[in-house]
Protein backbone atom coordinates (compact mmCIF):
# COMPACT_ATOMS: atom_id res chain seq x y z
CA UNK A 1 0.00 0.00 0.00
CA UNK A 2 2.83 1.99 0.49
CA UNK A 3 4.11 1.93 -2.44
CA UNK A 4 0.57 2.80 -4.19
CA UNK A 5 0.68 5.69 -2.04
CA UNK A 6 4.12 6.93 -3.39
CA UNK A 7 3.00 6.49 -6.80
CA UNK A 8 -0.18 8.51 -6.20
CA UNK A 9 1.54 11.40 -4.56
CA UNK A 10 4.30 11.43 -7.89
CA UNK A 11 1.87 11.37 -10.13
CA UNK A 12 -0.67 14.10 -8.24
CA UNK A 13 2.10 16.03 -7.67
CA UNK A 14 2.77 15.69 -11.53
CA UNK A 15 -0.46 17.04 -12.24
CA UNK A 16 -0.71 20.04 -9.99
CA UNK A 17 2.92 20.70 -11.79
CA UNK A 18 1.75 20.53 -15.40
CA UNK A 19 -1.39 22.66 -14.17
CA UNK A 20 1.36 25.20 -12.84
CA UNK A 21 3.08 25.05 -15.88
CA UNK A 22 -0.11 26.25 -17.05
CA UNK A 23 -0.47 29.15 -15.20
CA UNK A 24 3.15 30.32 -16.31
CA UNK A 25 2.19 29.32 -20.11
CA UNK A 26 -0.31 31.71 -20.26
CA UNK A 27 1.65 34.43 -18.78
CA UNK A 28 4.48 34.16 -20.95
CA UNK A 29 1.85 33.76 -24.21
CA UNK A 30 -0.33 36.42 -23.25
CA UNK A 31 2.11 38.93 -22.47
CA UNK A 32 4.11 38.28 -25.82
CA UNK A 33 1.28 38.53 -27.81
CA UNK A 34 0.30 41.87 -26.23
CA UNK A 35 4.08 43.36 -26.84
CA UNK A 36 4.14 41.58 -30.09
CA UNK A 37 0.89 42.96 -31.08
CA UNK A 38 1.56 46.96 -29.91
CA UNK A 39 5.07 47.26 -30.75
CA UNK A 40 5.50 45.46 -33.96
CA UNK A 41 1.83 44.65 -35.09
CA UNK A 42 2.26 41.22 -34.98
CA UNK A 43 0.06 38.94 -32.85
CA UNK A 44 0.99 35.46 -31.53
CA UNK A 45 -0.77 33.52 -33.61
CA UNK A 46 -3.66 31.61 -32.07
CA UNK A 47 -3.44 32.70 -28.83
CA UNK A 48 -6.75 32.94 -27.48
CA UNK A 49 -7.57 29.14 -28.77
CA UNK A 50 -3.95 28.02 -27.11
CA UNK A 51 -5.37 29.34 -23.82
CA UNK A 52 -8.77 28.83 -23.68
CA UNK A 53 -8.37 25.25 -25.22
CA UNK A 54 -5.27 24.05 -23.39
CA UNK A 55 -3.79 26.34 -20.32
CA UNK A 56 -7.32 26.78 -18.83
CA UNK A 57 -8.06 22.66 -19.52
CA UNK A 58 -4.46 22.18 -17.72
CA UNK A 59 -5.02 24.93 -15.31
CA UNK A 60 -8.74 23.56 -14.27
CA UNK A 61 -8.42 19.40 -14.28
CA UNK A 62 -5.08 18.90 -13.94
CA UNK A 63 -4.51 19.74 -9.98
CA UNK A 64 -8.11 17.48 -9.30
CA UNK A 65 -5.70 14.67 -7.80
CA UNK A 66 -3.91 16.63 -6.01
CA UNK A 67 -6.40 18.46 -4.27
CA UNK A 68 -8.46 14.97 -3.20
CA UNK A 69 -4.75 13.70 -2.33
CA UNK A 70 -4.34 16.12 0.45
CA UNK A 71 -8.29 16.48 1.16
CA UNK A 72 -8.92 19.92 0.19
CA UNK A 73 -11.83 19.97 -1.34
CA UNK A 74 -14.40 22.03 -0.50
CA UNK A 75 -16.13 20.57 3.13
CA UNK A 76 -18.83 21.70 5.14
CA UNK A 77 -18.29 21.08 9.27
CA UNK A 78 -21.82 22.11 10.25
CA UNK A 79 -22.53 18.87 12.13
CA UNK A 80 -19.34 18.00 12.68
CA UNK A 81 -19.20 18.11 16.81
CA UNK A 82 -21.54 15.85 17.05
CA UNK A 83 -20.78 13.01 15.18
CA UNK A 84 -17.22 12.32 17.02
CA UNK A 85 -14.27 11.03 15.67
CA UNK A 86 -15.88 7.73 14.49
CA UNK A 87 -18.60 9.46 12.63
CA UNK A 88 -16.33 11.97 11.47
CA UNK A 89 -13.97 8.99 9.95
CA UNK A 90 -16.80 6.96 8.35
CA UNK A 91 -18.52 10.10 6.61
CA UNK A 92 -15.12 11.25 5.15
CA UNK A 93 -14.95 7.26 3.75
CA UNK A 94 -18.47 7.54 2.48
CA UNK A 95 -17.77 10.60 0.67
CA UNK A 96 -14.57 9.79 -0.58
CA UNK A 97 -15.95 6.82 -2.36
CA UNK A 98 -19.25 9.05 -3.37
CA UNK A 99 -16.27 11.48 -4.79
CA UNK A 100 -14.20 8.32 -6.55
CA UNK A 101 -17.69 7.45 -8.60
CA UNK A 102 -18.72 10.59 -9.69
CA UNK A 103 -15.08 11.27 -10.87
CA UNK A 104 -15.31 7.81 -12.35
CA UNK A 105 -18.14 8.14 -14.23
CA UNK A 106 -17.19 12.06 -15.67
CA UNK A 107 -13.85 9.56 -16.37
CA UNK A 108 -16.36 7.81 -18.37
CA UNK A 109 -18.42 10.44 -20.14
CA UNK A 110 -15.70 12.49 -21.12
CA UNK A 111 -14.12 9.48 -22.50
CA UNK A 112 -16.02 8.64 -25.25
CA UNK A 113 -16.00 12.67 -26.04
CA UNK A 114 -12.22 12.23 -26.26
CA UNK A 115 -12.18 9.05 -28.31
CA UNK A 116 -14.65 10.86 -31.02
CA UNK A 117 -13.23 14.40 -31.24
CA UNK A 118 -9.42 11.64 -31.74
CA UNK A 119 -11.25 9.80 -34.53
CA UNK A 120 -12.20 13.20 -36.27
CA UNK A 121 -9.53 15.02 -35.84
CA UNK A 122 -10.89 18.09 -34.30
CA UNK A 123 -9.04 21.31 -34.59
CA UNK A 124 -10.20 25.16 -34.44
CA UNK A 125 -8.85 27.75 -37.01
CA UNK A 126 -7.30 31.14 -35.37
CA UNK A 127 -6.80 32.87 -38.86
CA UNK A 128 -4.56 30.77 -41.62
CA UNK A 129 -3.51 28.88 -38.66
CA UNK A 130 -5.20 24.97 -38.03
CA UNK A 131 -4.98 24.31 -33.89
CA UNK A 132 -5.37 20.66 -33.01
CA UNK A 133 -7.59 20.52 -30.29
CA UNK A 134 -8.36 16.94 -30.04
CA UNK A 135 -5.55 16.56 -27.41
CA UNK A 136 -6.92 18.83 -24.73
CA UNK A 137 -10.31 15.86 -24.69
CA UNK A 138 -7.90 13.10 -23.25
CA UNK A 139 -7.20 16.04 -20.77
CA UNK A 140 -10.65 15.33 -18.69
CA UNK A 141 -10.60 11.30 -18.35
CA UNK A 142 -7.33 11.11 -17.30
CA UNK A 143 -7.79 13.72 -14.52
CA UNK A 144 -10.86 12.07 -13.56
CA UNK A 145 -9.72 8.74 -13.72
CA UNK A 146 -6.38 9.78 -11.23
CA UNK A 147 -8.58 11.87 -9.35
CA UNK A 148 -11.06 8.76 -8.28
CA UNK A 149 -7.89 6.43 -8.22
CA UNK A 150 -6.60 8.94 -4.76
CA UNK A 151 -10.68 9.61 -3.69
CA UNK A 152 -10.67 5.11 -3.68
CA UNK A 153 -7.20 5.29 -2.16
CA UNK A 154 -8.40 7.74 0.61
CA UNK A 155 -11.51 6.21 1.16
CA UNK A 156 -9.32 2.58 1.76
CA UNK A 157 -7.03 3.96 4.34
CA UNK A 158 -9.55 5.93 6.07
CA UNK A 159 -11.50 3.19 6.45
CA UNK A 160 -8.57 1.08 7.66
CA UNK A 161 -8.17 3.70 10.28
CA UNK A 162 -5.74 5.59 8.79
CA UNK A 163 -5.59 8.18 6.49
CA UNK A 164 -3.01 9.41 3.84
CA UNK A 165 0.57 10.36 5.46
CA UNK A 166 1.39 13.95 5.16
CA UNK A 167 2.80 14.43 1.93
CA UNK A 168 6.65 16.17 1.72
CA UNK A 169 6.62 19.21 3.21
CA UNK A 170 3.42 19.70 4.78
CA UNK A 171 2.74 20.76 8.13
CA UNK A 172 1.39 17.93 10.85
CA UNK A 173 -2.42 19.84 10.49
CA UNK A 174 -2.65 17.63 7.22
CA UNK A 175 -6.09 18.21 6.24
CA UNK A 176 -7.05 14.81 5.45
CA UNK A 177 -6.43 13.74 9.18
CA UNK A 178 -9.80 13.04 11.01
CA UNK A 179 -10.76 16.31 12.85
CA UNK A 180 -11.98 16.14 16.26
Amino acid sequence: MHALIRILDRVASGLALLGALGIAAILVQVTADVVLRYLFNTPVPATLELVSRYYMIAIAFFPLAWVERRGEMVTVDVFSGVYGERGIRILDTAMSVLGALIYAALAWTTLSKAVTEYNIGSVVMSLTVSVPVWPTYWVLPFAFAVAAIVSLARAALLATGGGFPPAEGRDAFAADEVRP
